[in-house]
């Protein structure tokens, strides 16, 4: 026991790796074949948007040419769609929401800018006349008062 033969325990530690880090842990998995793929699952699609609050919003904000009305109009059909679980026609309908809410949205700031443009050019465009017709009026006094006082 205590001579200088190996034992049994003393041989198994002999052929045993201590090597640190083990490489070969990690080249292969015994569970797993050589040409296995890994496949990720990213989750189930996001659903169709209706654009239902932005459709109200442009029902109630100036509505020119029933843009808003007709966007309104669409995000209930695509609400109802996706509510049946018919994703396909949620998603088409949402599109069309979607176009008719950028047209009604385009023409409700354009409109009052436009509107706004042309007051301003209008109130400028006024006072310019109302300025020169003024100039002229005391013009005309002052020539009309230096006649009275020569006489």
């Amino acid at each position: 026991m205590f001579g200088f033969l190996p034992g049994p325990d003393q041989e198994v530690k002999a052929n045993m790796d201590t090597s640190y880090p083990r490489e070969d842990i990690f080249m292969t998995h015994p569970n797993k074949p050589d040409n296995a793929h890994t496949v990720v699952d990213i989750g189930s699609p996001t659903a169709p948007r209706d654009h239902l609050l932005w459709s109200l919003c442009n029902t109630v904000y100036l509505n020119l040419f029933c843009l808003g009305f007709m966007a309104l109009v669409y995000s209930v059909k695509a609400r109802d769609q996706k509510v049946h679980g018919n994703e396909l026609a949620a998603r088409r309908y949402g599109r069309k929401a979607r176009c008719y809410n950028i047209l009604a949205t385009i023409w409700n700031i354009a409109l009052p800018a436009f509107i706004l443009a042309l007051v301003i050019t209008g109130i400028v465009h006024l006072s310019q006349v109302v300025n020169a017709s003024l100039d002229f009026f005391n013009l005309q006094s002052f020539m009309g008062n230096t006649d009275d006082d020569s006489n």
